[in-house]
């Protein structure tokens, strides 16, 4: 596999690990001293707050048990590589559904919602390790957020 290959494939678990709320995938993408830095939406953009380390990092999934379901899109990414480090950025929309209608915690093929969009671009820094490449740093750099309703709602997770 190629270096891009492979940066990419974090992206895509990190998207993976995320949807599926599985906090110990999501942090064996990281760098044992791994950081996520993400932004406090209410009171900007930019990334502010930062979760380091394998527990930490392993906490971050479930956050996002709260809405009905979430669906990260991974868009166009561009990597330079250096030996063994690496910096890129990728770019990604992340869904976050919350069930409005009634019934909102057992939808079944009905209901409403609303769909929060947040479109984003990640600045990462990579390094290569014996188990391969992993993150060793990701910024969350909001750059816009969209809601919009949803007109029927499925499972939850």
């Amino acid at each position: 596999m190629t270096d891009d290959a492979a940066l990419r494939a974090l992206s895509l678990g990190y998207a993976a690990a995320v949807d599926a709320l599985d906090g110990e995938a999501f942090a064996a993408l990281f760098t044992g001293d791994g950081e996520l830095w993400v932004p406090d939406v209410t009171r900007g953009p930019d990334p502010t707050i930062c979760r380091s380390g394998g527990p930490a990092l392993s906490r971050i999934p479930s956050g996002l048990a709260r809405y009905h379901a979430t669906h990260h899109r991974v868009g166009p990414a561009t990597y330079a590589v250096s030996g063994d480090v690496a910096t890129g950025e990728v770019t990604g929309v992340a869904h976050h559904l919350r069930a409005t209608g009634p019934d909102t915690g057992t939808v079944v093929g009905g209901g409403q919602g609303t769909d929060s969009a947040w479109y984003l671009r990640y600045r990462d820094r990579y390094r290569r390790g014996p188990e391969g490449w992993r993150i060793a740093r990701r910024e969350l750099h909001l750059r816009w957020i969209e809601e919009r309703p949803v007109d029927h709602v499925g499972p939850a997770r």
